[in-house]
């Protein structure tokens, strides 16, 4: 049975697995596709029906290229939910203050050619802003129609009651997969808390950037320039005993007549009518294989082997370079005084 859409403040319907834009533009390579094959590609999006979109204004052109398509597709931009952020300064602590916050988005507003974004979030929070400041900040901007909701990435369930006791929070962007699990464990508590509150969580990295598609077998398969080159995740010394998981998980997907991708997204679907996975490539292929999961319905018992597997693995490595962990997981803010 097809996926049921998700809500975003239980009234703005999206699709269950987004499309993250990010790869078209930045970080997985120095030299982007030409601008006629990127736009194609957004096109094959759309025609897919695909209406859940995520950039960043940190994601090199990645903006400026959705405002391309929006701009020769006028009429389709009312189908789209249209997330971007703002916030993430370098590898350092985000910077959320309102004025920030404002020119920020008028910019990506700009670059978007939009006049509204659905889905405003504060990409890293501000180690020296208190939470409840920021989004008194981008309320203003709710009120005069620039942006519908407002998320937040990579908080703290504390973070994140703080800051819906001032204004809803449609979504959380956190990494979530069977490679990382933190969102789940008593510690954070993060996904139970996003279900008490009705608040989206929005899956980043759910093929933990590869790891998880079955095509990676090396870290030499990573071109120059690959940002994932620097991850410890990736470093030889860790690599192949990470992809001792997708090898098990292999054995699964292949009884199911799937991809171990197709498996690692229909799982995350199965987590939480609230939780939302937003793959990304630029690889029509790849695109339609990801989206195939929404047709994947994963029964009790390979739930409980996927889940085994998951957390029996080994994992090595950060899921970032080190000098960008501090303010990159489960961040806190200083309290309103």
């Amino acid at each position: 049975m097809p996926c049921s859409p998700r809500l975003l403040e239980q009234k703005t319907p999206v699709t269950p697995i987004g499309y993250g834009a990010m790869s078209l533009s930045a970080y997985y390579t120095n030299t982007p596709e030409p601008d006629s094959k990127r736009l194609a590609f957004l096109d094959h999006v759309y025609a897919t029906g695909q209406r859940f979109w995520d950039t960043a204004n940190n994601y090199g052109d990645n903006e400026e290229l959705i405002g391309k398509w929006l701009a020769l597709n006028p009429d389709k931009r009312k189908d789209i939910v249209l997330a971007t952020k703002f916030g993430q300064v370098g590898g350092g602590p985000g910077r959320n203050d309102a004025a920030y916050a404002r020119e920020c988005c008028e910019r990506s507003l700009e670059k978007l050619q939009t006049s509204y974004i659905d889905l405003y979030y504060v990409h890293r929070v501000d180690t020296a802003v208190p939470i409840e400041k920021t989004v008194e900040g981008l309320v203003g901007l709710v009120r005069e129609g620039k942006v519908r909701h407002i998320g937040l990435s990579e908080v703290s369930p504390q973070t994140l009651r703080r800051a819906h006791a001032v204004h809803p929070i449609a979504a959380i962007q956190m990494e979530y997969s069977l490679f990382a699990l933190d969102v789940e464990k008593p510690k954070t508590d993060l996904l139970n808390t996003t279900k008490e509150l009705g608040v989206a969580l929005v899956a980043y990295s759910p093929l933990s950037r590869g790891l998880l598609s079955g095509r990676l077998k090396s870290p030499d398969d990573l071109e120059e320039g690959d940002f994932r080159r620097g991850i410890p995740r990736f470093f030889p010394e860790n690599f192949h005993k990470n992809l001792e998981l997708d090898e098990k998980l292999h054995t699964i997907a292949a009884r199911n007549g799937i991809t171990v991708g197709q498996l690692a997204l229909a799982w995350l679907l199965a987590q939480g009518d609230n939780v939302i996975p937003i793959p990304g490539t630029k690889s029509i292929d790849y695109f339609n294989e990801n989206m195939g999961a929404l047709e994947v319905e994963l029964g009790m018992q390979d739930l409980r082997e996927i889940r085994a597997a998951a957390e029996k693995a080994d994992v090595r490595g950060h899921r970032y370079a080190v000098e960008t962990s501090p303010n990159s997981y489960f961040a806190d803010t200083p309290p309103l005084e």
